[in-house]
């Protein structure tokens, strides 16, 4: 266990071991080794078992982290300026991919509401079923009025006229794993050393791996270790292909591609998250820890275009929040008194700071068939970066 960690309960290091145990049997099956992104989407998603799907809460104070949404309702409110934006030239679709606590969708339906703009249903698509009861429970005790316009979908829609809203989604998509050494490029994967524990080893690239890591500006003069997410790819490419006319809002941490593949990022950006610390072990009781890579938005901007959306923006979250209005909305919490004002301003400077996640979080916009000048992007716009 990384020294900085506290040690988990019983029960969950009885619930990592079962895990663990599956994970290792699927590796012997495969004949001793398997990709990372495969041993990520069993850590993160295994049925009962995965960090997502086995019941652990894991956002908020009592969590491993705390998302925007979290941290204050500005962030919904911003957000619903630029939908009440969009929504009136579609047929008013509203999709949430990945909810969280559910704090954004109170937040958004809030907002849209006193904006005269709500949707008929705010549609959820939700993997973690533990999730999904927090989310219910969240909108009945700060939107009750508006939780019978909610709907959670098990499926998503095969074609829809409106938006979809991504927050913090893409980053925890399984990536492939890349190690480049002497001027050759291949695949680290997960296999069992002698003890039976998870060990790091590299075999060569297919050929979908190879053609996709071809364009990548990998440096060849010193050993990296990097990701590649195929799996992003394909979700962007998916959403595109069902949107008939609106728009895809995603919301990361993330570069574009030549920032991301920098000689100073040399380990990559995989990360782990384990009771608000961070640590850099996949292995360690898998199913405890998040895992997640920040998101190449130029492979995400590659794949809407190609799937013949317009490209109609790439910002931080700082001038995307400043842009729709954030400044007002601080104001109008002020006004509510003085503890309403510091907790805004407390909250506002959390998720616009430039040195935390005003910088760190990007704010991706791609569509079709809308007004292509969108107001969160009105100013700072950084797509020609992409």
């Amino acid at each position: 266990m990384p020294a900085t960690l506290p040690a988990p309960s019983p029960e969950e290091a009885e619930h990592s071991e079962r895990l663990r145990a599956q994970i290792a049997d699927t590796i012997r099956h495969a004949g001793g080794w398997i990709s990372f992104a495969q041993y990520m989407q069993l850590a993160l998603y295994a049925p009962a078992l995965g960090y997502y799907t086995g019941g652990r809460h894991q956002l908020g104070a009592d969590g491993d982290f705390i998302t925007a949404p979290e941290s204050t309702p500005l962030f919904g409110e911003c957000i619903a300026t630029q939908l009440a934006e969009v929504l009136p030239q579609t047929e008013g679709v509203l999709i949430e991919a990945g909810a969280g606590s559910g704090a954004l969708a109170a937040s958004v339906l809030l907002a849209l509401e006193r904006l005269g703009c709500l949707p008929a249903h705010y549609d959820i698509l939700e993997v973690s079923p533990s999730l999904m009861q927090r989310q219910q429970e969240h909108l009945r005790a700060h939107a009750p009025h508006l939780l019978a316009r909610v709907r959670w979908l098990q499926a998503p829609p095969e074609r829809f006229s409106g938006v979809l809203l991504a927050n913090e989604v893409l980053d925890a998509m399984p990536v492939h794993r890349l190690r480049c050494e002497h001027g050759e490029v291949r695949e680290d994967g997960v296999a069992l050393d002698a003890n039976g524990q998870f060990c790091w080893q590299a075999q060569p690239l297919s050929a979908v791996l190879h053609e996709a890591a071809a364009d990548l500006p990998l440096p060849t003069d010193a050993p990296v270790r990097t990701e590649l997410a195929l799996a992003a790819r394909d979700w962007v490419r998916e959403w595109s292909r069902r949107l008939d006319s609106g728009l895809l809002l995603l919301i990361d941490y993330g570069y574009p591609r030549n920032e991301y593949y920098l000689p100073a990022r040399s380990d990559g950006t995989l990360a782990c998250y384990y009771r608000h610390r961070m640590h850099a072990d996949p292995f360690w009781l898998p199913g405890l820890s998040d895992i997640t890579a920040s998101v190449d938005f130029t492979a995400v901007a590659e794949a809407a275009f190609d799937s013949a959306l317009d490209i109609l923006g790439f910002t931080s979250q700082a001038a995307f929040l400043f842009n729709c209005g954030l400044a007002e909305h601080l104001a109008r919490h002020s006004a509510a008194g003085e503890r309403a004002h510091f907790a805004a301003l407390r909250g506002a400077q959390r998720i616009s700071d430039l040195r935390e996640m005003g910088e760190t979080f990007k704010v991706f916009a791609a569509g079709r068939g809308i007004a292509p000048q969108l107001c969160g992007f009105a100013r700072h716009d950084r797509t020609h970066a992409l």
